[in-house]
């Protein structure tokens, strides 16, 4: 008893890993009491000290004990030596779930203590054998055993993971033994499932295994995903009964793994998957074989042929399963020359990265960032683009294929081994996380505040916090070092798979004079332009060319370029045009020369990087733009420089403008002109950042066009004063906005739709003061739209003016009075729905505004109906003549059916019959009057919601379309080639590559449109 006193010194107990002391010293007297020697407690105290959670494994310990002698059995007698109660412990220390189970099973005691049947060394006929032995009795009594015998190997593997000093190199072989015993499981569950479904000797039947059961890397607790193939064992079998009856096998496997059966006292395996089949959850649960290669050959998806490589027949009829198996590995090996291959795979990827809450995304160890599928990710994608030509890369498993390409040439040793440490310490963690409670998890413990953090950002917590989490603890105990170290440990790695990810994928892709490390590996030139073509680029060649332009030498520049391009080539193939965006990277250089600071400014800012990455690949119009000035692409670093600016600000550069050339018609062409190129420059690119939305770049483009026009007749009227030596202008000008612009709803290529109406001075010639206004609107042209400048011109489009092109380009303001009084026609009260005073003398444009425009736009009488069939004959008129030849109806995003026009007009007509009695539908703007339609129930809620959905969707495509070509004669029209439209979604959010989706979707809102606009607006219902 002294000895045993010695023994359980507060000191060997601290040493043994103890933290309730008192407790524990209780636990290890009355084992003394049950006959445990001092030998065999001191034994077990060192088994303790490599216990993970020493505590909870001397409590159950205890308690199993305890169990079997009220089962009238003694520890002693079923483990005689005393290192099997130390290989329990250690069991116990890493499974409190299996230590529960143990409780009533002594079987399993003796399984995770000494392995009674020696299952580790099981071949796969042994361990097929020991799991089917009963498969032939009565279900519950069938699953009993199965079940039975699966925790018993289960246990097995446990006790050989837990007494390892290192589990991080034992961790292969047991995902390989933990595979291998579901192989047995499902072989298993299928004869049972075979003997409990009627007829089931009619079924060939094979069970393909998915993911990580696939490759062999299955965890301890894991979804086991399986596709099923059957086919008939003779001709006589029709297609409906196989299927019929495959289905209840499948569904039988799946209910004898998982499920709760009756008399059925062992608890299940796991759960089955079913998802990754063909047509995922949707499909049918089993297909013949041809029905599958026929899916794979006309209908999968990108992602589907990365599952696929990983794809293995586990149970059932091998050549069934090996037929599957072969028939499918020419779709897995031709995957990469489908169109968009990584970058579709990439997208899946990040789409499911994206959708972990919020306090998990640093704690996952699977999903989340630098976690286990970020290095499968790498390695698969290697694999797929250069598997297609060197078979040796057509592995399964992770860290084989990782050898293989280190093998290969396609990534270093050094990485290669690194990537291999990583990912088998992260396998590792999410080992010893399921062991604990045998629940599926892939959560890295929670630290509370400190959950957050560990990438970018410090993790807010201190040590102490850490010493105290008991989970945490006990994982850190794993690996034989401190709580706070394994944090750090699990931070470090996720942040090198993220670095591996770039630097094997993308830097070999750079020449092998810009390589930056000393084992850095050069691909062959086939292998290189494989890798370029996989994320995107149609002409690899020219690529390539670009990217040695870029690195060669010794400037400043090309250093640079060797540190950033890796990044700069993933973030290009991300885009719609790779090829371009490439293009556009090396103009700037070539633009601004390899001193500019512009680079080194990027190197600095990896978000600025990235945002201009994103906008040569998805932009002509903005690429050539920030050629011609270096100061925007320091815009992309901040998002304050993208903001609008406002119209003081504007005011102020115009206002300089106007001093600096008043008598230089070129240079003030050209400089007016640039500063709104360089206005839709900086929305644009606000817009692409999503630093501004598209409402605010409508009105901020709308503010442009104030300021221009307020200064360019500023400048034409001092002009002409000078010009003509008098004093004073003899008269006032005020410049009417219509269309879009009076709508404040200008687009990147809009052009000004105004009307010019000048007043003579009191004392002033009438005849000379005509002169002068037409002179002023001539010199406006000319700045503007005239050939005085290279610079883009500026379109005033003064048609909606009184009598159209037939009439004066200025009137007086009586002669517009008396022209709206007595001749107008309806169209131009439409039109005048959206006039607004713009620029010139403020109290003439409202004057104009409320004593000519407000009275014809609000009439007080309602619309007679020749003036509405007039209205409606007009539209019709204008679809036929003004839409281009050659353009069909439903692809004019103006003009087409369901289009803007639609829209507009149809608000429109309810305003000229509501406003003047309905204050909130006197607007210019054509999204608030349809919400004040909507909202005093003149148009049916859906039906605003439709038009509102449509117009924005609408603008966003003539925006995207001008920003995507550069064209503005194009911008209204949707292309008909898909990769066109791709470059078009991009702005309205898709993602690259969505041409498809994207034109889908605004055809089938346009239909809708235009069935709303037939039944409101010409009333055919």
């Amino acid at each position: 008893m002294q000895e045993i006193d010695e023994a359980l010194s507060a000191q060997a107990l601290i040493r043994a890993g103890l933290r309730n002391l008192a407790a524990a010293r209780t636990v290890l007297e009355k084992l003394g009491d049950e006959g445990l020697g001092s030998q065999c407690i001191s034994l077990l105290l060192s088994s303790l000290a490599r216990a993970c959670d020493p505590d909870t494994a001397l409590r159950n310990l205890y308690d199993i004990i305890g169990s079997l002698h009220r089962q009238g059995l003694r520890l002693h007698d079923k483990l005689p030596e005393d290192g099997q109660i130390a290989n329990l412990t250690m069991v116990l220390g890493v499974s409190k779930a299996l230590g529960f189970m143990m409780m009533n099973r002594p079987e399993l005691v003796i399984a995770a203590a000494k392995d009674a049947q020696h299952s580790l060394q099981f071949d796969v006929a042994q361990r097929k054998s020991a799991m089917t032995e009963d498969a032939d009795k009565s279900l519950a009594e069938a699953v009993n055993s199965m079940r039975r015998e699966y925790y018993l190997q289960l246990a097995a593997i446990m006790q050989f993971d837990a007494q390892t000093r290192n589990p991080i190199d034992v961790q292969p072989r047991v995902s390989t033994m933990l595979s291998a015993l579901a192989d047995s499981a499902l072989e298993a569950a299928l004869a049972i499932a075979k003997n409990n479904v009627e007829h089931g000797d009619i079924c060939r039947f094979a069970i393909i295994g998915m993911g990580k059961l696939g490759s062999q890397e299955l965890n301890y607790v894991s979804d086991v995903d399986l596709i099923y193939v059957v086919e008939p064992v003779s001709e006589e079998v029709d297609n409906a009964q196989l299927i019929r009856i495959g289905s209840k096998i499948a569904m039988m496997v799946q209910k004898i793994c998982q499920s709760v059966i009756a008399g059925v006292t062992e608890p299940a395996l796991w759960q089955i998957d079913g998802g990754l089949r063909p047509e995922g959850k949707d499909g049918p649960l089993v297909r013949r074989l041809q029905s599958h290669l026929s899916y794979y050959e006309q209908w999968a998806e990108s992602w589907e042929f990365q599952a696929l490589l990983k794809a293995r027949p586990v149970a059932g009829d091998a050549e069934l399963g090996k037929a599957y198996y072969d028939g499918t590995r020419p779709f897995v090996w031709n995957a990469s020359q489908r169109s968009n291959f990584v970058y579709d795979c990439q997208s899946m990827r990040k789409r499911v990265e994206s959708l972990i809450p919020a306090p998990l995304k640093d704690r996952e160890i699977k999903l989340g960032r630098g976690g286990l599928r970020d290095v499968e990710f790498t390695v698969q994608m290697l694999q797929l683009v250069h598997g297609r030509t060197d078979a040796t890369l057509r592995t399964a498993s992770t860290l084989e294929s990782l050898q293989a390409l280190a093998s290969g040439g396609y990534i270093s040793r050094k990485q290669a081994v690194r990537l291999s440490q990583d990912y088998r310490f992260e396998r590792v963690l999410e080992h010893r996380q399921q062991m604990w409670e045998l629940k599926r998890t892939h959560l890295f413990p929670d630290l509370g505040k400190g959950s957050y953090g560990g990438m970018e950002r410090v993790r807010e917590i201190t040590r102490e916090e850490l010493d105290a989490n008991i989970d945490l603890r006990r994982l850190a105990r794993a690996f034989n070092i401190h709580s706070d170290e394994l944090v750090n440990r699990f931070d470090a790695t996720r942040r090198e798979i993220r670095k591996l990810h770039q630097d094997i994928y993308y830097r070999p892709m750079l020449p092998i004079s810009a390589q930056t490390q000393t084992d850095d590996i050069r691909l062959s030139r086939e292998a290189a332009e494989d890798r370029f073509a996989s994320i995107g680029f149609a002409d690899p060649q020219a690529a390539m060319r670009h990217v040695e332009v870029l690195t060669t030498g010794l400037s400043r520049a090309a250093k640079i370029n060797r540190i950033l391009l890796p990044a700069v080539l993933e973030w290009l193939g991300q885009g719609q045009n790779p090829d371009m965006g490439l293009l556009g990277w090396r103009s700037l250089q070539e633009r601004f020369g390899t001193g500019s600071q512009y680079l080194g400014f990027l190197r600095d800012s990896p978000s600025a990087a990235q945002r201009l990455c994103h906008i040569l690949s998805n932009s002509r119009f903005l690429g050539e733009a920030l050629r011609k000035s270096a100061e925007s692409i320091t815009w992309l670093g901040a998002d304050e420089q993208l903001q609008l600016r406002s119209q003081m600000s504007l005011r102020t550069q115009t206002r300089s403008t106007v001093e600096r050339f008043a008598d230089k018609p070129a240079g003030f062409a050209t400089s007016i002109r640039a500063m709104r190129r360089h206005e839709i420059e900086r929305i644009g690119l606000g817009w692409m950042s999503h630093a501004v939305s598209e409402s605010e770049c409508l009105q901020g483009m709308t503010d442009v066009y104030d300021a221009i026009l307020s200064a360019t007749l500023r400048w034409a009227v001092t002009r002409q004063i000078d010009q003509s030596k008098a004093a004073l202008a003899p008269a006032n000008i005020a410049i009417i906005a219509m269309g879009r612009y009076g709508g404040s709803e200008v687009n990147f290529s809009s052009d000004a739709d105004i009307i010019a109406v000048y007043e003579p001075k009191q004392g002033a010639d009438s005849h000379e003061a005509n002169l002068f206004a037409l002179h002023v609107i001539d010199d406006m042209r000319l700045v503007l739209s005239g050939s005085v400048s290279v610079e883009e011109k500026i379109d005033l489009d003064m048609d909606l003016r009184p009598e159209g092109k037939n009439g004066p380009l200025v009137r007086s303001y009586d002669s517009c009075r008396e022209y709206y009084r007595s001749w107008a026609s309806t169209w131009e009260s439409q039109a005048l729905l959206r006039a607004r005073f713009a620029a010139g003398d403020s109290d003439l444009g409202h004057r104009i505004i409320d004593d000519i425009i407000n009275p014809l736009r609000y009439p007080k009488s309602a619309l007679t109906d020749d003036q509405i069939s007039e209205i409606r004959t007009l539209k019709a008129r204008m679809e036929s003549e003004r839409l281009p030849r050659g353009v069909r109806r439903e692809r004019h995003i103006k003009l087409g059916k369901g289009g803007l026009s639609d829209i507009e007009w149809t608000v429109q007509l309810s305003q000229l019959q509501h406003a003047h009695d309905i204050p909130a539908l006197q607007t210019t703007s054509t999204l608030e009057a349809l919400e004040s339609l909507r909202r005093e129930g003149l148009i049916d809620v859906e039906d605003a919601d439709n038009l509102r959905e449509t117009w924005i969707m609408c603008t966003a495509a003539r925006n995207g379309s001008y920003l995507w070509s550069g064209r503005a004669t194009r911008a209204d029209i949707l292309p008909d080639d898909v990769y066109s439209l791709g470059g078009i979604a991009i702005y309205l959010g898709y993602a690259a590559h969505q041409g498809q989706r994207f034109e889908n979707d605004v055809l089938a809102k346009m239909r809708r449109c235009r069935e709303i606009s037939n039944r409101l607006f010409y009333g055919i219902m």
